[in-house]
């Protein structure tokens, strides 16, 4: 497996409108001091669909020369373009990632014989680990577990991040996958359900704001320490939820400009918290100590 336990899809600090490099060290050297696993670089959370080729290019290479192997790094390298697809994942390889995740096609609507395609050409052009992202409530496809349990034959398809908030699915995967095929947790609100049916880890949201907790969490299950994972992960639930009372990055990023990170705006079409939503983040982020009531 590329990792167990705590996986962050990490925010893309901005600085206006091009990328703050410095800030995104800065975030990097925090998560590895915190005992985060693995970033993945450029998913959801890291906007990387209004990023152009050239600046996802420059954002890998960067954060591969960040972290100089002191922790996983992943490049989101999936799209609804196969051909682009490819051409990036090389890329990435090339420059060192450990990884890619590959989300399933959005837009396109591909049918299960189409999503099999589409992610077997991906990996049989690279010789890195692949994990798949399935993530129906923004692509409007769902990958079946029939379809993933498929794809997991793949000698480079090693595991599946799975937020399709489909137990039943999930568990179906858990139970007929390969020994060595990852399934982690790609919903935050079902992280503590899906690692006590089996799954090995964690691609969090929330783990930009609280990496620490979410690591102590994953190694709390890892150790069988079921019920303080349970106390742990209930205690981290108004996080989970709070952030996404708007369309994620907007609220986490808002989050982590409230505590003093300061990782910049979101990028067109999103746009900034409505202000009732940044006074109910901000409550949360004070009944969860992260930022002081006269901050």
């Amino acid at each position: 497996m590329i990792f167990t336990g705590s996986g962050v899809a990490l925010v893309t600090p901005f600085n206006g409108n091009t990328v703050n490099y410095t800030q995104l060290q800065s975030l990097i050297e925090w998560h590895i001091k915190a005992g985060t696993q693995s970033l993945i670089i450029l998913g959801t959370t890291g906007e990387g669909v209004t990023l152009s080729s050239a600046e996802k290019k420059e954002v890998f290479t960067q954060a591969v020369r960040f972290a100089k192997r002191r922790i996983k790094i992943i490049a989101n390298t999936g799209s609804n373009d196969t051909a682009a697809s490819i051409e990036l994942s090389q890329y990435a390889q090339k420059i060192g990632v450990d990884g890619l995740l590959l989300v399933c096609p959005y837009y396109n609507k591909p049918s299960q014989r189409g999503l099999i395609a589409h992610f077997s050409a991906i990996a049989d052009a690279v010789e890195i680990p692949c994990i798949l992202y399935n993530v129906p409530g923004r692509t409007s496809v769902n990958l079946s577990a029939e379809s993933c349990l498929t794809l997991a034959k793949h000698p480079n398809i090693v595991g599946v991040k799975e937020a399709s908030h489909d137990l039943v699915q999930i568990e179906a995967i858990l139970k007929q996958a390969p020994k060595d095929f990852a399934v982690y947790s790609g919903n935050d609100d079902q992280n503590e359900a899906i690692l006590a049916l089996g799954g090995h880890g964690v691609i969090s949201v929330t783990g930009n704001l609280i990496p620490e907790r979410l690591a102590k969490f994953c190694t709390a299950h890892a150790k069988g320490n079921a019920l303080e994972a349970k106390a742990m992960h209930e205690g981290m639930m108004p996080l989970h939820q709070v952030l996404f009372i708007e369309s994620n990055p907007v609220p986490v990023k808002a989050a982590l400009t409230m505590m003093g990170h300061p990782v910049g705006s979101v990028r067109l079409p999103l746009v900034e918290l409505e202000p009732l939503n940044a006074i109910k983040l901000r409550t949360v982020l004070i009944q969860q100590g992260l930022v002081t009531e006269d901050a």
